[in-house]
């Protein structure tokens, strides 16, 4: 990939032009998914985790009061396997099937094209942009999109603060520099102390501001969205930025638009995110925790029946990449963000 030389680049933009650039872009030129990509999510592991989101939309729906019509969001749609088993599941619940507006909000031209073969033949919509979405109930879905949102990066020395900027040479490669920073002006523009017993911070603006956007949609037109993503509890942030190639993780540096970048969501940053946002509320669980809630074990149990050893095994194989607690289980979580007035709760309780 062959960028613009420039000194002093923002962590943030640096992450940007590697992923989103239109012409050198990680996600704007390849396919990164499964075996044969970099790197494979959930709804590529086993088409149990797609079903069982798709029984909690169809629940949370009931919870707004079945509204006669409802938008249904997938943030970011990889190669659109999830939104297939939406569809084909919500097609069991013709009341629902037809109260649903299917919609994809995907930023890249590539996937959309992968995303359009994998969902032919379905009602399904693309839009660039959530704020042209009809003024109905909301129902957003976002499984590994906001760790790909680019972060900008803070630390603390000697009790200053500095921000970490990448430089990039004559060869495409990039070293970090560290410039001073002035927290409180940024923390005034925020309307928030992000800095507040921190000594390191990883903040995406375009991930909050997204968020943000949300969060206005749901409080007027009602709905919530249910993030599922890698991250931590803990109060204290840390780094986590990395790159993954072809399944390994790779130098962030030296492969420029040839490695996808993410992070860590720090989930105690949402939640303080999310309390400035007066009128909302957010429920928090890990990914074992709220499949197993929703009846994934069960689910495994009735599609093995009369399958052979080999089928049986492969089904109980991928299960438990879900749900380990060394492998996806713990790592991952599910949050759910909506209005305080709604009370649900599935895939939540303890």
């Amino acid at each position: 990939m062959r960028l613009k030389r420039k000194h002093n680049l923002p962590l943030d933009e640096f992450i940007n032009l590697s992923l989103y650039d239109d012409k050198f872009g990680y996600y704007m030129k390849k396919n990164p998914f499964g075996n044969k990509g970099d790197f494979i999510t959930a709804p590529n592991i086993s088409r149990l985790f797609s079903e069982m989101i798709a029984i909690w939309i169809l629940s949370f729906w009931q919870s707004l009061g079945c509204p006669k019509k409802f938008n249904l969001i997938e943030l970011g749609a990889g190669n659109g396997e999830m939104m297939k088993v939406l569809i084909e599941s919500s097609q069991n619940f013709p009341v629902f099937f037809k109260s649903c507006n299917f919609i994809i909000n995907e930023k890249s031209p590539y996937l959309k094209k992968i995303q359009k073969k994998t969902l032919i033949k379905t009602k399904t919509n693309w839009i660039s942009n959530i704020n042209k979405i009809k003024n109905i109930p909301c129902i957003f879905v976002a499984n590994e999109f906001f760790d790909a949102m680019p972060i900008k990066q803070f630390f603390k020395k000697e009790n200053k603060w500095f921000q970490k900027f990448v430089s990039l040479n004559h060869q495409n490669r990039g070293t970090y520099i560290n410039k001073k920073f002035n927290m409180s002006k940024f923390e005034k523009k925020l309307n928030f102390e992000i800095s507040k017993n921190q000594n390191f911070i990883e903040y995406s603006e375009i991930g909050f501001d997204y968020l943000k956007n949300i969060a206005k949609i749901i409080k007027k037109n009602d709905g919530g969205i249910l993030i599922i993503d890698y991250g931590y509890t803990q109060k204290r942030m840390k780094n986590t930025l990395q790159a993954i190639s072809k399944h390994k993780f790779v130098n962030i540096l030296n492969n420029i638009g040839n490695a996808d970048i993410t992070h860590n969501l720090s989930f105690e940053l949402y939640k303080n995110f999310i309390k400035k946002m007066n009128g909302l509320t957010n429920n928090l669980t890990t990914q074992r925790k709220f499949l197993i809630n929703m009846g994934i074990k069960e689910r495994a149990e009735i599609i093995s029946k009369n399958k052979n050893f080999l089928k049986k095994a492969d089904i109980y194989y991928r299960l438990k990449r879900l749900i380990d607690k060394k492998q996806m289980g713990n790592l991952f979580k599910v949050m759910l963000i909506k209005n305080n007035k709604n009370k649900f709760k599935l895939g939540f309780t303890n």
